[in-house]
């Protein structure tokens, strides 16, 4: 491993630090800076029965007698060593109710990135090799139908062809497997469209080049030029549009839990607004704004050691020119 690369693999995760840091420190002034007063809405609701001396318990507890400063620092102190705090609604550890609802938001979007791009995939397969008159003006258009239509529209369609007219999961049992194969779908279909619509601009680059030509002509059948010479240089670009579905996944799956009444992530951030349960609320967005850097700073490190055309200057990454487009697109043998 290069020096080059440790340098730019540092400045990356520096980087990524300040990035997370930021994002917590917005996301403590945006919900310290919310309408309402979740002491009055919360604590002081005669229904949950806190005396006066319970309620100066928990806002001591919880720090909400300092000044707001003092309060960023606390809680961005307790964050960094992966204390998330206590509930204001339930008093329990935020981290425990994340744990417990995290393992079904997980399968989701697992499931709805693996359908994703096996659906881009095969668009993108098609069309290369489908010929027109059978469908390939067609597919290309489905990338667009598919950002086009809001997956919570895709989830109604699907409940109700798929659970009341066929009756192949039920709405009451929303963790059975057609139930959450469904809910992937809803999820993955959006996700699919941005992946194909690299894949396929950079599968009609590819398959227009001199390498691609002379494949054909030595007999080189259309599926074995797609795998073996086309999708890898194809697929280079698509890491980065991956990294960035990881984050449209971890949004997409609240409104696809709701829509499928699944006990998950989507619901824990819907009973907290209504509760305004800061705490869990707060957790949640920092949370979700780590997992999204994270993934894309593995895209970032992992990217030079993919495309070896990549040059590290300086900590920082340089794209190949034309020319060097030009040359590698030509390997030394195409028989295989």
């Amino acid at each position: 491993m290069s020096n080059a690369y440790l340098v730019y693999a540092a400045k990356r995760l520096a980087q990524a630090f300040v990035v997370i840091l930021l994002a917590y420190v917005l996301t403590f002034v945006v919900v310290s800076i919310l309408p309402g007063d979740p002491i009055t809405n919360v604590l002081r609701d005669p229904q949950n029965g806190f005396t006066e001396d319970e309620i100066k318990a928990i806002i001591a507890a919880q720090g909400l007698d300092q000044p707001i400063p003092v309060q960023l620092w606390t809680s961005l102190s307790h964050f960094v060593i992966g204390d998330l705090g206590l509930s204001m609604r339930s008093n329990r550890p935020v981290a425990t109710l994340i744990a417990e609802v995290l393992p079904s938001t997980l399968i989701l979007a697992s499931a709805a990135f693996a359908i994703a791009l096996l659906l881009a995939v095969t668009i993108a397969y098609g069309t290369q090799f489908v010929p027109k008159r059978l469908g390939q003006g067609l597919l290309r258009g489905f990338p667009s139908l598919f950002l086009s239509v809001p997956n919570f529209v895709i989830g109604l369609v699907l409940i109700h062809v798929f659970g009341f007219q066929l009756g192949l999961f039920r709405v009451i049992a929303p963790n059975s497997f057609w139930a959450t194969f469904f809910a992937a779908v809803a999820l993955g279909i959006p996700v699919s469209a941005r992946i194909a619509e690299v894949l396929i601009a950079n599968l009609d680059k590819e398959s227009e080049q001199e390498y691609a030509a002379v494949a054909r002509g030595r007999g080189l059948t259309e599926m074995r030029l797609f795998a073996k010479h086309l999708l890898k240089p194809s697929s280079l670009p698509v890491v980065t549009v991956i990294a960035l579905a990881i984050g449209e996944l971890l949004g997409g799956s609240l409104i696809t839990e709701t829509v499928f009444g699944r006990t998950g992530i989507g619901s824990l951030v819907q009973r907290s607004v209504s509760t305004q349960d800061l705490p869990v609320l707060q957790a949640v967005v920092s949370l979700a704004a780590v997992v999204f850097v994270l993934v894309n700073l593995i895209a970032d490190l992992v990217y030079p050691l993919l495309d070896p055309r990549i040059s590290l200057i300086g900590g920082r990454r340089v794209r190949p020119t034309a020319a060097d487009d030009s040359a590698a697109a030509t390997p030394a043998a195409v028989t295989s």
